[in-house]
């Protein structure tokens, strides 16, 4: 079995996972925004994502011999070590919930500021309970400024959020009445045309610039979560939701890992990681499955109906699906070895995610494009926040005995 043995092995292992998991939440959008439905997408994701563990387990888990303490995944299967494998697979469920929530709180809140609320939560709590979950080996002087770090970025996103928001009013408030009458009959359009076609994107219109009143009516003409009239404390709740779920389940797999609360029979080895991450992408999977099969025929937030024989016909996107899962399935795993390391408080560094995703936001989306001035300062100031985060925390990390 592969170890991650020093500091900078697990440093290596966070910045990947930093790439990882802030690069696959904006696949997923860019496929909402293109018309394909989100029980879909979901489907494909965890199908990939849980063949990333599968194949983690295999290379990293076997790699090397077995000892008594650390025995590789296969020899650890059949072990008794039931109640870390519970854990495990608990901090797999509460991020299948979280990842799942996210999808929805995209389309109306945004993904950079959906993905600092969430990381903020997480950091917040999750990090103070792994800091004592292991046995502070972390230094906290330099720990804890970290965390500070992130809440005072997450009231610099709710800045940059609301000024973006005035913008678009001020941007949709310049439309002409004629502009503005044609607009609204959106709403109506899905009842015009087949959902195939929305979600293939042939629904034809001539291609507004990015960051326009245009640019933002044809998205939501698009896009498969229609958002516009709806109350925006939707999506904020779905984010608080989520950050909640994910703030659990880094801790769980601590648990599930050291064992610091002795669950485990004398003699009976602690859960390795890739054992440990093997079981927490089980449950993640059936989780999303199971929900999101119950989607197809009864949606969230006025989706159009579907079913699993559309799922399997619906190919729009799937490659880009399929990719995601992977993503995030390794980013997981790198984080979580970098955790077993360092320390899972340090690892939580990779919640500074935010900082890929608005740059892919932007790249790809054009997310605060022709915005004001005021919101271009508050956004450099959030990013620059975010990656002084980043190095405290990393700064912070321990190395467990």
């Amino acid at each position: 079995m592969y170890v991650v043995e020093s500091k900078g092995g697990a440093i290596a292992c966070m910045l990947l996972a930093l790439l990882f998991l802030g690069t696959w939440p904006a696949i997923l959008t860019l496929l909402e925004r293109r018309g394909k439905l989100p029980q879909h997408t979901y489907l494909d994701y965890s199908i990939t994502n849980l063949l990333a563990a599968v194949i983690i387990a295999f290379t990293f888990g076997e790699i090397g011999n077995s000892t008594p303490e650390m025995p590789n995944f296969l020899i650890q299967l059949s072990q008794e070590n039931w109640p870390s494998v519970l854990f495990a697979m608990l901090g797999g469920v509460v991020l299948s919930l979280g990842n799942l929530s996210t999808q929805y709180a995209w389309a109306f809140v945004g993904l950079s500021v959906t993905e600092v609320i969430t990381s903020s939560i997480t950091v917040v709590i999750g990090t103070t309970m792994n800091y004592f979950l292991d046995d502070q080996i972390n230094r906290a002087e330099i720990l804890f400024p970290g965390v500070g770090c992130f809440l005072i970025a997450v009231c610099l996103a709710s800045a940059v959020h609301s000024s973006n928001a005035a913008d678009n009013e001020a941007k949709l408030g310049s439309l002409s009445s004629d502009q503005k009458e044609g607009n609204l009959q959106m709403s109506t359009l899905q009842d015009k045309v087949g959902s195939e076609d929305l979600e293939d994107g042939s629904v034809s219109s001539e291609k507004a610039k990015v960051g326009t009143a245009e640019f933002l009516m044809q998205l939501e003409r698009k896009r498969s979560i229609k958002v516009f009239g709806r109350n925006t404390s939707i999506g904020l709740a779905i984010c608080f939701f989520a950050g909640v779920c994910f703030s659990l389940f880094s801790p769980a797999f601590n648990l599930a890992t050291n064992d610091q609360w002795h669950t485990l029979k004398d003699r009976v080895p602690h859960l390795v990681v890739y054992t440990a991450f093997f079981y927490f992408s089980v449950s993640c999977f059936v989780i999303a499955i199971i929900l999101n099969i119950t989607f197809l025929y009864y949606p969230v937030l006025d989706l159009p109906r579907s079913s699993f024989k559309a799922y399997v016909n619906d190919w729009n996107g799937r490659g880009w699906a399929l990719l995601a899962g992977l993503l995030c399935g390794f980013g997981n795993g790198l984080q979580f070895m970098g955790g077993q390391a360092a320390g899972y408080a340090a690892a939580d560094a990779v919640q500074a995610l935010p900082l890929v995703s608005t740059f892919w936001g932007i790249l790809l989306f054009g997310e605060y494009r022709k915005s004001s001035r005021r919101t271009y300062i508050l956004l450099l100031s959030m990013l620059f926040m975010f990656i002084a985060a980043v190095a405290v925390l990393m700064a912070s990390s321990g190395h467990r005995k």
